[in-house]
Protein backbone atom coordinates (compact mmCIF):
# COMPACT_ATOMS: atom_id res chain seq x y z
CA UNK A 1 0.00 0.00 0.00
CA UNK A 2 1.33 3.38 -0.54
CA UNK A 3 2.42 5.97 1.77
CA UNK A 4 -0.85 8.28 1.40
CA UNK A 5 -3.04 5.03 1.10
CA UNK A 6 -1.71 4.15 4.57
CA UNK A 7 -2.03 7.61 6.17
CA UNK A 8 -5.54 7.79 5.34
CA UNK A 9 -6.25 4.49 7.14
CA UNK A 10 -5.74 5.68 10.23
CA UNK A 11 -8.28 8.29 9.96
CA UNK A 12 -10.66 5.61 10.14
CA UNK A 13 -8.88 5.13 13.70
CA UNK A 14 -9.69 8.25 15.26
CA UNK A 15 -6.68 9.82 14.37
CA UNK A 16 -7.36 13.97 13.61
CA UNK A 17 -3.97 13.20 11.28
CA UNK A 18 -1.21 10.61 9.89
CA UNK A 19 1.99 11.29 8.46
CA UNK A 20 3.53 8.15 6.44
CA UNK A 21 6.99 8.05 5.16
CA UNK A 22 7.94 4.46 4.42
CA UNK A 23 8.49 2.47 7.75
CA UNK A 24 7.87 5.64 9.95
CA UNK A 25 3.82 6.46 10.86
CA UNK A 26 3.16 9.14 13.16
CA UNK A 27 -0.32 9.68 14.47
CA UNK A 28 -2.38 12.22 16.19
CA UNK A 29 -5.47 12.43 18.05
CA UNK A 30 -5.65 16.06 18.91
CA UNK A 31 -8.00 18.82 17.45
CA UNK A 32 -6.73 21.53 15.50
CA UNK A 33 -4.17 23.44 14.22
CA UNK A 34 -1.58 23.07 17.43
CA UNK A 35 -0.22 19.58 17.20
CA UNK A 36 0.94 20.73 13.39
CA UNK A 37 1.85 23.81 14.14
CA UNK A 38 4.38 21.60 17.07
CA UNK A 39 6.07 19.66 14.75
CA UNK A 40 6.91 22.80 12.43
CA UNK A 41 8.02 24.78 15.26
CA UNK A 42 10.55 21.60 16.02
CA UNK A 43 11.81 21.97 12.52
CA UNK A 44 9.95 18.27 11.52
CA UNK A 45 10.92 17.42 8.03
CA UNK A 46 8.45 15.76 6.28
CA UNK A 47 10.20 14.79 2.94
CA UNK A 48 8.85 11.78 1.53
CA UNK A 49 5.91 11.77 3.91
CA UNK A 50 2.66 11.93 3.19
CA UNK A 51 -0.52 13.12 5.04
CA UNK A 52 -4.38 12.55 5.74
CA UNK A 53 -5.96 14.80 8.00
CA UNK A 54 -9.45 15.31 8.88
CA UNK A 55 -9.59 18.91 8.27
CA UNK A 56 -6.96 21.24 5.94
CA UNK A 57 -7.36 24.46 5.37
CA UNK A 58 -4.67 27.46 4.49
CA UNK A 59 -2.95 27.46 8.07
CA UNK A 60 -2.30 23.39 7.99
CA UNK A 61 -1.36 23.50 4.36
CA UNK A 62 1.37 26.47 4.83
CA UNK A 63 2.46 24.20 7.95
CA UNK A 64 2.70 20.85 5.21
CA UNK A 65 4.65 22.87 3.05
CA UNK A 66 6.80 24.45 4.83
CA UNK A 67 8.02 20.85 5.84
CA UNK A 68 8.06 19.77 2.77
CA UNK A 69 5.11 17.10 2.84
CA UNK A 70 4.99 15.37 -0.56
CA UNK A 71 0.91 14.68 -0.71
CA UNK A 72 -1.85 15.60 1.51
CA UNK A 73 -5.06 13.92 1.37
CA UNK A 74 -8.14 15.87 4.04
CA UNK A 75 -11.56 14.93 4.74
CA UNK A 76 -12.48 18.52 4.39
CA UNK A 77 -10.26 21.07 2.58
CA UNK A 78 -10.53 24.52 1.87
CA UNK A 79 -10.13 26.30 -1.42
CA UNK A 80 -7.31 28.28 0.02
CA UNK A 81 -5.51 25.32 1.25
CA UNK A 82 -6.25 23.67 -2.23
CA UNK A 83 -4.61 27.15 -3.97
CA UNK A 84 -1.54 26.48 -1.15
CA UNK A 85 -0.78 23.26 -2.45
CA UNK A 86 -1.29 24.16 -6.02
CA UNK A 87 1.27 26.95 -6.30
CA UNK A 88 3.74 24.98 -4.47
CA UNK A 89 3.82 21.67 -6.68
CA UNK A 90 2.36 19.14 -3.70
CA UNK A 91 0.28 16.99 -4.49
CA UNK A 92 -3.58 16.93 -2.72
CA UNK A 93 -6.77 15.61 -2.84
CA UNK A 94 -9.95 15.73 -0.42
CA UNK A 95 -13.29 14.22 0.34
CA UNK A 96 -15.18 17.66 0.15
CA UNK A 97 -13.82 21.20 -1.03
CA UNK A 98 -15.39 24.18 0.83
CA UNK A 99 -14.93 27.51 0.93
CA UNK A 100 -13.15 28.26 4.28
CA UNK A 101 -12.83 26.35 7.51
CA UNK A 102 -15.53 26.78 10.06
CA UNK A 103 -14.89 27.63 13.53
CA UNK A 104 -15.78 25.61 16.59
CA UNK A 105 -18.64 27.27 17.02
CA UNK A 106 -20.20 26.84 13.78
CA UNK A 107 -20.67 30.54 13.53
CA UNK A 108 -17.73 31.93 11.32
CA UNK A 109 -14.53 31.43 9.98
CA UNK A 110 -11.63 29.78 11.90
CA UNK A 111 -9.28 32.25 13.76
CA UNK A 112 -6.55 30.14 12.34
CA UNK A 113 -7.63 30.75 8.84
CA UNK A 114 -8.22 34.44 9.56
CA UNK A 115 -4.43 34.49 10.94
CA UNK A 116 -2.47 33.36 7.93
CA UNK A 117 -5.12 34.89 5.29
CA UNK A 118 -2.76 37.42 4.03
CA UNK A 119 0.02 35.70 4.22
CA UNK A 120 2.10 34.45 1.36
CA UNK A 121 5.50 32.35 2.24
CA UNK A 122 4.67 29.22 4.57
CA UNK A 123 7.34 30.47 6.89
CA UNK A 124 5.61 33.03 7.64
CA UNK A 125 3.04 31.37 8.80
CA UNK A 126 4.41 30.09 12.21
CA UNK A 127 4.67 32.56 14.39
CA UNK A 128 1.31 33.99 13.16
CA UNK A 129 -0.20 30.91 14.25
CA UNK A 130 1.75 30.59 17.66
CA UNK A 131 0.55 34.50 18.01
CA UNK A 132 -3.55 33.67 16.96
CA UNK A 133 -2.94 30.09 19.31
CA UNK A 134 -1.51 32.24 22.49
CA UNK A 135 -4.33 34.87 22.68
CA UNK A 136 -7.19 32.28 22.04
CA UNK A 137 -5.74 30.56 25.30
CA UNK A 138 -4.85 33.19 27.12
CA UNK A 139 -0.71 32.68 27.34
Amino acid sequence: MSNIGRAKSFLKDCATFALVGGDEVITCNRRGIAPLLEFAESGKNLSGFSAADKIVGKAAAMLYVLMGAEEVYAEVMSRAADGVFARFGVAHSCETLVDFIVNRRGDGVCPMENAVEDITQPAQAVPALRATLNALSGS
